[in-house]
């Protein structure tokens, strides 16, 4: 069934560097004509943007939408309409649900419920463990990726050790695939929740796992990364000194006049809140790696604007209210952030922490392209891609309020601070969101595989084999 046809007037877009006045026609859901005072004799529908911009949907690689397993957290109903709600229409969705994706029959799971209920686009990267002679099966499956792979113990209880990484990284070379990696080191978490044990500050979980946790991790990393010359993304890097070692890793490879082997991202929760935060967010603070201080916030802002840090993602890893509440040591690590990654990255546009265009860089453009999703027609405002698009005015800036957004959640560590929403969302032409509802039905969203696709019987449009 085709999506209906769609003009956008009076509307700016992000072009050439600047801001300037256009009219977007959308049929079947692809942008097919930008330009101005264009000739229109009807349409199903006319989106007056009454001079608000029209920007490409925010692209987040990096969600935990708790399905199948732990639904009490999230699904992927609620997970998909928080996206919408938030301006991102693509999530990859990561391994460590129940059970974890780390077989046919766990992908074939997780494949059906999304595709059942989604009401965005959505992508399945493949978990790793000590299943190494699975991963072909998951990359032909249509695995995006394979990770986040876990170097420490977090949520799900996936980490694996160093000898395991470097096989993996090995066979993920070979299939030619992108490895995703969280890093942070095991020995020195251990050691260091050893030796503070009897301490109780609010600042407790960040002490555990200190910056050098995550730093000792990425040089071991790249130590695998440099011999294998394996394509690897760390996952949510949130200190200087991560910071340091990632930027000269680029430089090297510039200065060898080769193509990068790393790409990195950075979280609205490492880039925002920090360790000042610990007093009023007690547990609701705790994610992995934990809050750094206001040193690392400049260096990731910094990191960000000159290109060290790729994109941006939330990491959205919601638990449930009464999960959270209770002491930092015992409760479960993340934040939910799908709904509040586009509207805090827009304020901070609005703050001058980063300029437009790097923000549409880091939301959209990179994630494509680095993940591969370009090949679905994904990432950017332009004919021929699929309309993938928000409809957003600057100056409507307004606090975040927990009790409006649509996570099973029901909290935000970013309560009060400033956002700016989108007025419409748009996946493939189709408007997700408009007047502060959401206007689609569960299913809707598309299956987006992995270039390694090739699974009988199942096609790209989200079919799949029965369980």
């Amino acid at each position: 069934m085709p999506m209906p046809d769609i003009f956008i007037k009076n509307t700016k877009i992000y072009y050439e560097n600047c801001l300037q006045p256009a009219e977007i026609i959308i049929e079947d859901g692809k942008v097919t004509k930008i330009g101005k005072d264009l000739r229109v004799s009807s349409s199903d529908l006319i989106i007056d943007a009454q001079g608000a911009l029209t920007l490409p949907a925010g692209i987040d690689v990096h969600v935990h939408f708790r399905e199948p397993g732990l639904t009490s957290k999230e699904n992927w109903y609620t997970g998909s309409c928080s996206a919408a709600a938030g301006g991102v229409t693509t999530v990859i969705d990561q391994p460590n649900s129940l059970p974890p994706t780390t077989d046919s029959r766990s992908f074939h799971l997780k494949q059906k419920l999304a595709k059942r209920k989604s009401i965005v686009d959505f992508a399945i990267n493949g978990g790793v463990t000590d299943n190494l002679e699975k991963l072909k099966e998951l990359w032909d499956l249509g695995s995006l990726a394979f990770g986040e792979i876990f170097m420490a113990e977090s949520t799900g209880g996936l980490n694996i050790s160093e000898e395991t990484l470097g096989e993996a990284l090995e066979e993920i070379k070979r299939l030619g695939a992108l490895a995703t990696l969280h890093a942070e080191d095991e020995q020195l978490r251990l050691g260091f929740e050893a030796l503070l044990k009897s301490e109780t500050p609010p600042d407790y979980h960040s002490k555990v796992r200190p910056p050098i946790c995550e730093a000792r991790a990425i040089q071991k990393a790249m130590d695998f990364i440099n011999t294998l010359q394996t394509r690897v993304h760390f996952c949510h890097i949130s200190s200087l000194e991560a910071v340091g070692i990632l930027r000269k890793e680029k430089y090297l490879a510039r200065k060898a006049k080769k193509a990068p082997l790393i790409s990195c991202e950075v979280t609205p929760h490492h880039l925002f809140l920090s360790t000042g935060d610990w007093e009023r967010l007690g547990a609701f603070g705790k994610m992995n790696p934990p809050l750094r201080n206001r040193q690392s916030i400049k260096a990731l802002a910094n990191g960000l604007n000159d290109g060290t840090l790729d994109l941006v993602a939330s990491d959205h890893a919601p638990h449930r209210l009464s999960e959270k509440d209770t002491d930092v040591r015992m409760a479960p690590a993340g934040v939910p952030g799908v709904e509040t990654l586009m509207p805090l990255m827009l304020a901070a546009v609005k703050k001058n922490i980063l300029p437009l265009g790097r923000m549409i860089q880091v939301t959209s453009f990179n994630p494509a392209r680095i993940f591969g999703l370009d090949r679905h027609s994904k990432g950017r405002l332009a004919e021929g891609f699929d309309a993938d698009l928000i409809v957003v005015n600057p100056r409507d800036i307004r606090p975040i309020r927990a009790e409006l957004l649509h996570s099973k959640a029901g909290w935000t560590p970013f309560e009060g601070m400033e956002g700016v929403f989108p007025k419409y969302t748009l996946s493939r032409g189709e408007v997700l969101w408009r007047d502060e509802a959401i206007t689609v039905k569960p299913g809707r969203g598309k299956f987006l595989t992995g270039a390694g696709f090739k699974a009988e019987g199942q096609e790209e449009d989200g079919a799949f084999a029965k369980i």
